[in-house]
């Protein structure tokens, strides 16, 4: 092969090239933007569920607080005890 030839070929293959890196480039950025849209968006609705369900945690406390505090506390002895048998289980 000569010089020119081999020249040549290189152009064509660079011509080639450049367009195919454009399209890949742009369809990353388009995978990037929707991938931020679905994180956007789900972080919107895990807002609006936190949200929904403080409301609902303090209406209830409101309706009925001895039974909230009854509850909380059941909760706080039922993780202290298992926090005192892992921490038990461990020192064996």
């Amino acid at each position: 092969m000569t010089h020119d030839t081999i020249t040549t070929q290189l152009n064509d293959t660079a011509n080639r090239v450049g367009p195919m890196l454009d399209r890949a480039t742009e369809q990353a950025s388009a995978l990037t933007q929707r991938g931020l849209h679905v994180v956007h968006d789900s972080a919107l609705q895990l807002r609006e569920k936190a949200t929904h369900t403080s409301e609902a945690t303090v209406r209830y406390i409101q309706r009925e607080p001895v039974k909230a505090v009854l509850i909380a506390a059941a909760s706080g002895a039922a993780l202290m005890a298992l926090a005192s048998l892992l921490s038990g289980s461990r020192k064996q």
